[in-house]
């Protein structure tokens, strides 16, 4: 099948490249998935795959895959029960995975059963990491997302100007 393009960019910050855009794709019959070109292009072909937070999948080169665990409370100076339960919840789960000539990867079967993955697939680029996502819960989600948006930057701004003071 082929894979088909929502909308794609890369965005270079200085020496710092930014996944960004929306990306479909399919999951095969084996379980295998294409990441997307201009992603491969900023992750290279060794990566890591785990579950992540809202049924959906995170996807990172083997490199950022500690600075992400270190945005979510790995390696805390206290391993309190959300600490612990949080590394359980991702490290449990991750895969390294190695991205064949056509830029395809297996996800592991206790990855696509969390994620519901069986046919369409959606890929979100988020600065420093890809979300994967079925694509009937990604429509869904991002539906709920648009109805909130207005809430969520003021939210997001009023959190920002509150710890600037």
């Amino acid at each position: 099948r082929e894979n088909s393009e929502k909308w794609m960019k890369v965005v270079r910050s200085g020496e710092m490249r930014i996944l960004v855009g929306q990306y479909e794709s399919f999951v095969t019959e084996k379980g295998r998935v294409a990441v997307p070109k201009k992603f491969r292009e900023i992750l290279g072909t060794d990566l890591i795959v785990s579950r992540w937070y809202e049924g959906c999948l995170v996807l990172v080169s083997r490199p950022e895959f500690e600075n992400l665990l270190s945005k979510v409370g790995f390696n805390a100076k206290y391993a309190t029960k959300p600490v612990r339960d949080t590394d359980r919840f991702i490290l449990s789960s991750a895969f390294e995975v190695v991205l064949d000539k056509q830029g395809r990867f297996v996800v592991p079967k206790l990855l696509r059963q969390f994620a519901n993955l069986a046919n369409e697939t959606v890929f979100l680029g988020l600065g420093d990491r890809i979300e994967i996502w079925d694509k009937t819960k990604w429509v869904a989600k991002e539906v709920d997302i648009a109805k909130e948006a207005s809430e969520i930057l003021e939210s997001s701004v009023a959190n920002r100007q509150n710890n600037e003071n």
